[in-house]
């Protein structure tokens, strides 16, 4: 998700007028993600990034506008909802959504399992009467209110001249509540028994008009009264045709008659969203396409490879970077794949100035390599001085003509000339915690750029330094939040200190021989003479020398904690102290690749410290332990259990999957485990009464041992088959191409001349394999929604009425297939 910016939001009701926003992104109702806060604005610019693998279903992703209020709860302005159905219509294009109304009957979530009888009941004197009986079994996902959920649900028959309301029990602390409660309802009058008709006349036309309402409250001590949780209405006729009906419903919310403000009123919000999903089977599906891409860096020419001619057919190069890169990675192949493209391009680059400057397939795929395996160098690298210079605020204005009063040019030249300093030596002494995979790749680059220009002695450092620095550090610091190096966009004032740093640090690694002219503005240029040393230029080649020199170093070697992940969450006692009460506390969690600590608030000193090695396994907690959601456990020796509650699902996955990446290699890793809590004397899983008995459950694993990479290459060959079959006409146009260049030696057509064909031959070759392979995965996605479309059931768990995208997803087979639900 890109999160742009907000316009023309209805001003505050004060002198002031302005407004303090911030931006929430939701999942149905629980919040995942919140921009910075944006202070005295009616137009604030966000310019957030946002990225998450969803680990549930869901309904609509919501975008929240909140006014900060000092004193009170802060106050909602607006929302933007997107139903999950409609998310392929705004696909990673930027668009203008007006902002809604929000009322509290709207904002509906979650499912509810009812059964309905229609039955005839006899009475003592002979007479007909018709019941209704209505089973509420249980409700799923209802949305937490304030921080917490008490349902319970009332039952309703309505009709034009009568209504009947009964209720449940109200369920504490859970939003999943079994209620299992039967309610009967009479439903006519009794009629004779002996008549033809069940119904009178008017009896029939009275239950046409009928119908069943349930709606889900949230029992609240407040004096505002009950809040409205969502509701289901459903009209008797349809159980004249079945005396008995069971499914599950979503819940909907409530028309109330209330007019909301016209969008116009409430401003709007730019967003770009890019949502996949995709359908990954087995393994040996993808033999075929995974073993053509794999040896692309043995095809000779390289443009006749698999994965050369997916960046041929891609409208943009990173699209086809992003999956081809991961899978290189996880297959161990990533080095030998862009050596080989990197050669192949300098080969064809005539100049020695612009290697490698273009948005070539060689240059995305090094971006995304470093992207990747250099994360960890960068937060070790940068992250202790860039969260300094957002702290500290040093005014580093150098333009004499956007000076602030007071401010003085010399001291502001000072402080960034010492931030510059700092930057450039913490990078330049880096070079021994440079990743391997990052260091080989540059190795190839500087040999391949020597060999093709062997009169520029200056070529292998630009080929290497065109990387690192423009492409790696200098965008870190110009936008650090991009790179996991701050959580939000930051301010003005340090973006514009972040803009004059890169700019220099990206000149000073640049190695060009006019430096100072180099820059269009000459505030600049007189800056630049701080730097115009010998020394820098010497400490930039010293540090592209060793992270480009081939077995430099064993990277094993250096011992320095990297930071993985830090946050507040809540955990419970994990009883050490024998007397010591198991309550739930607030704690902020630190995770190094060498332990894991928590502590009372951020810098303290650890109350707390798991080395990694005593982390046996982690693994997600049942809620019905503690009635409370995203709930996960880190298991240790003597089997000490560590219970703790992150504040959403997606960050709760991200915590219990680095946490298992981490400890994936220890020797004594657990294979078995309790899913739930040991409380008042046994598991509440197994109902075992020993706290020492062995775990019920598998544990999940098979995760890659390596911290940096979590991928799945099947996933990623699923991903580049959806790319390759998106992109099938250009596959087609490029075997027209090869076949024209084969036949025919005059001047090329333009519509082909936009392919790279080395040699028509090879690749015609290859695009028939791609073509063949990719048909194949096609019927197999045919014939598997086939499958699936037989076997589900509308109404169930799965798919409740009401599911919209499972409607959609109805009629596109209706209109493909024969078959009927």
């Amino acid at each position: 998700l890109s999160l742009g910016e907000a316009k023309n939001l209805p001003t505050y009701p004060g002198p002031n007028k302005m407004r303090d926003c911030y931006c929430t992104v939701n999942l149905d109702q629980e919040e995942v993600f919140r921009t910075k806060i944006v202070e005295k604005s009616l137009c604030p610019f966000y310019g957030e990034d946002f990225y998450c693998e969803i680990p549930r279903t869901f309904r609509r992703l919501s975008f929240y506008i909140f006014d900060r209020d000092v004193f009170r709860r802060d106050s909602i302005i607006g929302k933007v909802a997107i139903q999950k159905e409609d998310l392929q219509k705004y696909h990673n294009r930027d668009t203008w959504f007006q902002l809604q109304h929000v009322d509290a009957d709207s904002e509906v979530q979650g499912k509810v399992h009812l059964e309905l009888r229609l039955s005839e009941v006899i009475t003592d004197t002979g007479v007909v009467c018709h019941k209704l009986a209505t089973r509420v079994l249980e409700c799923q996902g209802l949305p937490i209110v304030n921080g917490q959920c008490d349902p319970y649900a009332t039952v309703t028959l309505a009709g034009p001249s009568r209504t009947e309301a009964k209720k449940t029990k109200v369920k504490k602390k859970t939003n999943n509540p079994h209620f299992d409660e039967v309610f009967y309802f009479e439903v006519t009058r009794p009629s004779s028994y002996n008549k033809k008709s069940h119904f009178d006349i008017e009896d029939v036309d009275e239950v046409d008009k009928m119908e069943i309402r349930v709606d889900l409250w949230n029992a609240s001590n407040l004096k505002f009264g009950d809040e409205f949780l969502g509701e289901l209405r459903l009209p008797l006729k349809f159980l004249r045709q079945s005396s008995s009906y069971e499914a599950w419903y979503f819940l909907q919310p409530r028309d109330n008659g209330n007019k909301s403000l016209k969008p116009d009123d409430l401003g709007s919000l730019r967003l770009n969203v890019v949502y996949t999903e995709d359908h990954v089977f087995s393994s040996d599906y993808y033999s075929p396409l995974r073993d053509l891409l794999l040896k692309s860096a043995d095809v000779e020419p390289v443009s006749a490879s698999a994965a050369h001619i997916l960046g041929e057919v891609c409208r943009e190069k990173q699209e086809a970077a992003i999956p081809l890169v991961r899978l290189f990675l996880h297959y161990g192949r990533i080095v030998p794949f862009i050596s080989a493209i990197a050669s192949a391009e300098v080969k064809r680059t005539q100049d020695p100035n612009t290697i490698f400057r273009g948005n070539s397939l060689t240059s995305k795929c090094i971006d995304e390599t470093m992207k990747l395996a250099g994360m960890h160098y960068l937060q070790v690298t940068l992250k202790p001085i860039i969260d300094e210079i957002c702290q500290v605020h040093k005014p580093c204005e150098i333009d004499p003509v956007k000076l602030k009063d007071g401010e003085n040019l010399e001291n502001n030249r000072e402080n960034l000339r010492q931030y510059v300093d700092r930057i450039f030596t913490v990078i330049t002494k880096s070079g021994v915690s440079c990743p391997t995979v990052m260091c080989d790749i540059f190795f190839s680059l500087r040999e391949s750029a020597a060999k093709r220009f062997q009169g520029d002695l200056d070529v292998r450092y630009t080929a290497v330094s065109s990387f690192i620095f423009l492409r790696f550090f200098a965008p870190a610091i110009l936008s650090p939040n991009l790179f996991q190096l701050t959580p939000h966009h930051p301010d003005p004032q340090t973006s514009r200190t972040l803009t004059l740093i890169s700019k220099t640090i990206q000149t000073l690694g640049s190695l060009s021989k006019s430096k100072s002219a180099n820059f269009k503005e000459s505030y600049m240029a007189t800056f630049y003479d701080y730097f115009n040393e010998q020394k820098y230029a010497d400490a930039v080649k010293n540090f592209l020398d060793l992270i480009s020199s081939s077995g430099r170093r064993d990277h094993k070697s250096i011992e320095q904690p990297i930071l993985l992940k830090e946050g507040f969450m809540i955990k419970r006692a994990q009883g050490r102290k024998r007397f010591g009460m198991k309550n739930f506390k607030k704690r902020w969690f630190r995770l190094t690749n060498h332990e894991f600590t928590y502590q009372k608030s951020k810098g303290d000193h650890p109350l707390c410290s798991i080395p990694i090695e005593n982390i046996l396994a982690v693994e997600r907690l049942e809620e019905e332990s503690f009635k409370m959601k995203n709930m996960f456990q880190v298991i240790q020796p003597e089997r000490r259990v560590l219970y703790i509650q992150a504040n959403n699902c997606v960050e709760a996955k991200d915590w219990i999957d680095i946490l298992t990446k981490v400890s994936q290699c220890n020797k004594k890793r657990l294979t078995v485990y309790h899913p739930s809590a040991y409380l008042n004397g046994h598991w509440l899983c197994c109902k075992a009464t020993a706290d020492n008995t062995p775990g019920c459950t598998p544990c999940t694993g098979g995760l890659p041992a390596n911290i940096q990479l979590d991928i799945d290459g099947d996933r990623e060959t699923e991903r580049i088959y959806s790319l390759f079959n998106l992109y099938m006409p250009k596959l087609e146009k490029m075997q027209e191409a090869c076949g024209s260049k084969s036949v025919y030696d005059g001047p090329e057509e333009e519509e082909y001349s936009t392919f790279i064909i080395d040699d028509p031959k090879e690749t015609y070759k290859t695009l028939k394999l791609i073509i063949e392979g990719v048909g194949n995965l096609e019927q197999e996605h045919a014939q598997y929604k086939r499958d699936k479309f037989k076997k589900t059931k509308y109404g169930s768990q799965e798919h409740p009425i009401g599911d919209k995208s499972f409607q959609t997803y109805i009629r596109q087979q209706s209109e493909i297939s024969a078959h009927s639900i």
